[in-house]
C-alpha cells in the first residue's frame, strides 16, 4: 500500500491544484499526503487528502477514486493521472463509482471510519454528476436524489445537514427533504463528506426567472417593470414572505441570542475586518472606504437602537437568486452551507436575519445590471434596470414584513450596513474572478454610500 500511495500522492500533486474546488492556488508549501483510504464499494475507493502549507492550517479533501484497466468513452477530462494498478479516475464522474456511493448511503452501514444513515429506503437510479461548486460536487440520481458531495472538508457537522434537517423536523415548506448523508474524522471531529436529498425536479431557479423578467423588461422599449408580461415583484414578495417563514422555524428549533450592544460592537468589527482586507487588495474600493466606514460605525449609534435590534439566530449565509427554486407548491431555499469562503466555525454562528435580506436585495440588482452589461451598458436602459431592481427590493422586503411582523426596511441603518458589506465581498470576488462585472457592485457601493438609510 505504501509504495501505491505515493504513486498517488505523486498524481494528486498535480491534479488536486487545478480543481476549481482547490482553496491553496497562491499558498506556499503545499505539501500533500494521504490520509485515509477506504474502498466504500467496490468500486470506489475514498480518499482522504490532507495539504500542507508553510503558514496557516492544513486544508482536507475528499476524492473518491474509480482505477480502470480501460478508458471509456465520457470519461475524458477526468483521468487523474495513470498508476501501475490502472488509469486512476475522478470517482464523481465514473457512473459505476457514484452508484457505489448510493449503494453505500443505501445500506446504512459503517466502513473503516466512514459512517452512512439514511432516513428512508433507497432506489438504486443511475447517476451523473451535474457540476463542481466552489467546495464540492453534485450527483442528480434519476429523478429522485441530488447528492452534495462535499470536497473541501471542514471539521464538525456541515451547516447544510444541520440546517436542513432542523427545518425539515420543524415541517417547514420550503426545503427540500433530506434522505441521507455520510460521514467521517476529520481532525478528530465527527465531519460531514455528503449529503443526500429529495431532486425537485420541476423547480426552477429563481435566478433563471428573474433574468427572464429583465429581458423581458428590456424588450419592451416604452412599459415600465409594472406594465410587461415577465413582471417578476409578485413572485419577489412570495420568496419574502418564504425567507421570513425559514427565519422564524430556525428561530424556534436552534439557538438564538440578544443583539446586545456587545453584539453589536463585534459585528462592527467583523464589517470593517472585512472592508481592511478588500481595500487592501482592490484599489476601486478606496474612494468610499472612509463613507463605508462612516455607514458600519451608525450601526452601534442612536438610530439603529430606535427599534429594539432583532435577536441574533442561524441563517442561510449566502442566500441569493441562485440559492433558491420556485416549485409547485412555492418557494424553496436550498445549500445552507453560508459563504463558502468563511471556515465553518464562522458560518454556524448566530447573526442577524438581515444580512439573508440584504444577501437577496444585492441579487436584485445583480440581475438588472448583469442583464444590462450584455446590452452593452446601453445608457436608455441604466434607469430600467434600477426601475426593476427597486420594485422587486421592496417587494421582498413587503413579503418578508408581512409574514416577520416587521419590515425590513424599519431597520434602515442595520439593513444597508449588510448590503455594503455584501456589495463589499463582491467587489473582491469579481476582482478577482470577473473584472468586467465589478462595476455592478461597485456602482451599489456609490448608491448605497450617498444615500441616507432611509432611502437607501
Amino acid at each position: 500500500m505504501g509504495d501505491h500511495h505515493a504513486e498517488l500522492t505523486g498524481l494528486l500533486r498535480e491534479w488536486l491544484p487545478r480543481q476549481r474546488w482547490f482553496a491553496g492556488k497562491g499558498r506556499s508549501g503545499g505539501g500533500l499526503r494521504i490520509r485515509h483510504d477506504v474502498m466504500v464499494f467496490e468500486p470506489l475507493r475514498l480518499l482522504v487528502v490532507d495539504v500542507d502549507y508553510d503558514h496557516g492550517p492544513s486544508d482536507h479533501y475528499q476524492v473518491p477514486v474509480v482505477i480502470r484497466s480501460d478508458a471509456p468513452f465520457g470519461h475524458e477530462g477526468f483521468l487523474i493521472g495513470e498508476s501501475a494498478g490502472g488509469l486512476v479516475y475522478d470517482g464523481l464522474h465514473d457512473p459505476d463509482g457514484s452508484s457505489a456511493l448510493l449503494s453505500f448511503l443505501r445500506r446504512s452501514t459503517h466502513r473503516d471510519g466512514l459512517v452512512a444513515e439514511a432516513l428512508e429506503p433507497l432506489d438504486i437510479l443511475p447517476a451523473h454528476a451535474v457540476g463542481a461548486e466552489q467546495s464540492n460536487t453534485s450527483i442528480v440520481y434519476g429523478d429522485a436524489y441530488i447528492l452534495k458531495v462535499f470536497r473541501r472538508l471542514w471539521p464538525g457537522v456541515n451547516p447544510d445537514l444541520e440546517v436542513t434537517r432542523a427545518l425539515a423536523e420543524a415541517g417547514s415548506t420550503h426545503v427540500a427533504r433530506p434522505v441521507a448523508w455520510y460521514s467521517g474524522r476529520v481532525d478528530g471531529t465527527s465531519t460531514t463528506f455528503g449529503f443526500l436529498q429529495e431532486y425537485l425536479r420541476s423547480g426552477t431557479e429563481g435566478w433563471r426567472l428573474a433574468l427572464a423578467s429583465v429581458r423581458d423588461l428590456y424588450a419592451e422599449a416604452d412599459l415600465h417593470a409594472d406594465e410587461v408580461g415577465g413582471d417578476f415583484a409578485a413572485e419577489a414578495e412570495r420568496l419574502g414572505t418564504a425567507t421570513a417563514e425559514v427565519h422564524a422555524d430556525l428561530a424556534r428549533t436552534l439557538p438564538t441570542r440578544p443583539a446586545t450592544a456587545d453584539a453589536l460592537r463585534s459585528l462592527v468589527t467583523y464589517l470593517h475586518g472585512r472592508l481592511d482586507a478588500a481595500v487592501e487588495a482592490v484599489a476601486e474600493l478606496r474612494p468610499f472606504e472612509a463613507a463605508i466606514r462612516k455607514s458600519y460605525d451608525e450601526v452601534t449609534g442612536a438610530s439603529a437602537q430606535a427599534v429594539h435590534p432583532r435577536p441574533f439566530q442561524r441563517l442561510h449565509g449566502d442566500l441569493h437568486l441562485g440559492q433558491v427554486l420556485r416549485v409547485d407548491s412555492g418557494w424553496v431555499l436550498f445549500d445552507f452551507e453560508g459563504e463558502p469562503v468563511r471556515p465553518v466555525a464562522d458560518r454556524v454562528g448566530l447573526e442577524s436575519p438581515l444580512r439573508d435580506v440584504a444577501g437577496m436585495l444585492r441579487s436584485f440588482d445583480y440581475a438588472a445590471r448583469s442583464m444590462l452589461l450584455e446590452r452593452g451598458d446601453e445608457p436608455s436602459l441604466a434607469y430600467r434596470a434600477q426601475e426593476w431592481a427597486d420594485r422587486n427590493r421592496e417587494a421582498f422586503c413587503r413579503g418578508y414584513g408581512a409574514a416577520a411582523g416587521r419590515d425590513p426596511r424599519a431597520d434602515a441603518v442595520v439593513l444597508r450596513a449588510f448590503e455594503l458589506d455584501k456589495a463589499v465581498y463582491e467587489i473582491l470576488y469579481e476582482a478577482r474572478h470577473r473584472p468586467g462585472w465589478i462595476g455592478i457592485p461597485l456602482s451599489s457601493v456609490e448608491r448605497l454610500t450617498r444615500s441616507s438609510p432611509s432611502a437607501g
